[in-house]
C-alpha cells in the first residue's frame, strides 16, 4: 500500500511539473510569435478546439490564389479561404453544424423548429434570430440557437485575440445578442448565440449550453454526462474541420494542380 501511494505521489508531481513545463514553453513560443500566429495559438489551445489542418500553422496556401476570387492571394494561415463568402462553403458548413445540434436535441426529447423567427413581427419581419428554436428551453421560454462561425484572423478582432483566447468567439457572441436580442425579447424567446472559431475554439456561452444539453441528453440515455459531451465536440468538430478542408482545397486546389480532387 505504502508502495502505491508513493507511485501515485510522484506520478502527480510529474503530472505537475510536466504542466508548468508545457505552460513556461507556450509562453515563450507565445512572445516569440507575431500577432496572427498568437491568435491561432491562443485559439487552438483552447479546450474542445480541434482544427487539425490549421492547428501546426502550415503554409495552407503555398503561393496561390483564391479560384473564387480572381487575383486576391491566399493567406498561409488560411483566414481568406474559410471566411469567404463565394462559392457556398460557409452556408454549406453553417447547415452542417445546425443539423448535428438538431440531432442531439431530437435524442435529448427536446422539440425543436429550424430556422424560425422570420416574418413573425411586422417591423423585424426579416430578422431570423432562430437556426434552431429549443422549445420550453429555460423556464418555459423558447431558446433561439443562432449559429456563427468567426476567425480570429479578421482584422478588426487579430489584436484582441492575440492577446485573450476566445476573444473572437466573445466578440461574435456579443454582436448576435446585439442583433438579435430585441425580436427574442419580442417574441418571449431566450437568445443564445452558439459561437466558434475557425481552428474550433467554441465561446463560453456555447459551451453552457452545449452542457446543458449533454446534460439532458445523459438522463434520456442513462449515460455519463461528460461522454455525452465528448461525443457532442467530437461531432461538431469534425464536421468544422471538414468544413475547413473542404473550403482551402476549392480555393487553392485550382492553382496548385490538384483540381481533380477536389
Amino acid at each position: 500500500m505504502m508502495a502505491n501511494r508513493k507511485a501515485l505521489l510522484q506520478d502527480k508531481r510529474m503530472m505537475v511539473l510536466s504542466k508548468k513545463l508545457e505552460d513556461h514553453q507556450f509562453s515563450l513560443l507565445l512572445e516569440a510569435s507575431s500577432p496572427a500566429d498568437k491568435a491561432r495559438l491562443l485559439s487552438v489551445s483552447a479546450p474542445h478546439a480541434a482544427s487539425w489542418l490549421l492547428w501546426l500553422g502550415i503554409d495552407t496556401a503555398r503561393g496561390s490564389s483564391c479560384s473564387l476570387c480572381p487575383g486576391l492571394a491566399l493567406d498561409r494561415l488560411g483566414n481568406h479561404a474559410t471566411t469567404c463568402k463565394r462559392g457556398g462553403d460557409v452556408v454549406t458548413r453553417h447547415n452542417h453544424l445546425r443539423n448535428v445540434i438538431v440531432e442531439f436535441c431530437h435524442r435529448a426529447h427536446l422539440g425543436v423548429r429550424v430556422e424560425s423567427g422570420s416574418g413573425i413581427t411586422p417591423d423585424l419581419s426579416r430578422t431570423r434570430p432562430a437556426d434552431v428554436l429549443v422549445l420550453t428551453w429555460e423556464r418555459g421560454k423558447h431558446a433561439a440557437l443562432d449559429i456563427t462561425v468567426t476567425s480570429p484572423l479578421i482584422p478588426s478582432i487579430l489584436t484582441a485575440a492575440s492577446l485573450s483566447e476566445g476573444a473572437a468567439a466573445e466578440e461574435a457572441e456579443v454582436r448576435k445578442h446585439r442583433a438579435n436580442d430585441p425580436k427574442c425579447s419580442e417574441l418571449g424567446w431566450v437568445c443564445i448565440p452558439l459561437a466558434v472559431e475557425t481552428y474550433g475554439n467554441w465561446g463560453r456561452e456555447t459551451q453552457s449550453t452545449f452542457s446543458r444539453l449533454a446534460s439532458h441528453l445523459a438522463i434520456i440515455t442513462s449515460s455519463h454526462k461528460s461522454k455525452v459531451l465528448t461525443e457532442l465536440y467530437s461531432r461538431l468538430n469534425f464536421t468544422l474541420v471538414r468544413a475547413v478542408a473542404r473550403a482551402l482545397l476549392a480555393r487553392c486546389a485550382p492553382s496548385l494542380g490538384l483540381q481533380d480532387i477536389v
